[in-house]
């Protein structure tokens, strides 16, 4: 998926714990063999170009596609599983492909399970007793700094993801004109329960700009986000300073 892949496993019987780890790497292997874009022989490129149905794919690609497309509709849009017109579910398979590792984990015993893939970070559980995960939140215009700090305290499930181009440039389009997204906006960062929606809703209020993003992400509910602006302003959701800390 061209990014690196962390998991932080805590708890649980030790070799049912490392089955499970062997088994969510080998998942999130397959994941980038069967959506991978650059790969001419994958099934998502394979269904774009019309070789294959989506029938004849494997499972889980009707299943990201169907998430894709209740995310287009709930976001009015502003997400699509196209880019320049072309099929590529990829704005939603990273966050849902860490997630699905993460809940492999905890499914085998796991008390405490961090996946971060590229920055994105699914948390179940905690890594001990009264300790909470706790993930920092980059500074776009800082390198090195932390704009935020999230705490999962009180939260069995929390999800940490970010859009914007510190990182990778403009790499987010609009999906209404198929260019580079216009927008006062250098970075989004959504905390939600799954990491799944928290990832397309960081990439569909980038696309949006601060004012429409901001009024849409309150309207989510169990939504908080951190918008920072090119001018170095900072708006927040209302309930997110209860996530800081």
């Amino acid at each position: 998926m061209g990014t690196v892949f962390s998991l932080d496993v805590r708890g649980g019987e030790p070799r049912a714990v490392r089955a499970a780890l062997e088994a969510a790497v080998a998942g999130l292997h397959r994941v980038d063999e069967v959506f991978s874009t650059y790969r001419e022989d994958s099934q998502i490129s394979r269904l774009a170009r019309g070789e294959l149905t989506v029938g004849e794919c494997d499972p889980e690609v009707a299943e990201v596609l169907e998430l894709a497309a209740e995310a287009e509709r709930t976001s009015d849009g502003w997400f699509s599983p196209r880019y320049r017109g072309r099929l590529d579910p990829t704005g939603i398979v990273k966050g849902w492909a860490a997630e699905r590792a993460a809940r492999t984990l905890a499914a085998a015993g796991a008390t405490g399970v961090s996946v971060n893939g590229g920055g994105d970070v699914q948390l179940l559980g905690a890594p001990g007793a009264q300790r909470p995960w706790r993930v920092g939140v980059s500074d776009p215009l800082r390198p090195g700094g932390l704009a935020a700090v999230v705490s999962a305290a009180g939260a069995d499930e929390l999800a940490v993801a970010t859009s914007g181009t510190a990182e990778r440039g403009d790499h987010i389009v609009d999906p209404r004109t198929g260019r580079s997204a216009v927008t006062d906006l250098i970075a989004v960062t959504v905390v939600a329960p799954r990491l799944t929606w928290a990832d397309c809703w960081a990439t569909a209020a980038f696309a949006m700009g601060s004012r429409q993003a901001l009024a849409w992400l309150e309207s989510l509910p169990d939504v908080e986000a951190l918008l920072i602006t090119a001018g170095d302003e900072v708006r927040c959701t209302g309930g997110l300073a209860a996530r800081l800390g």
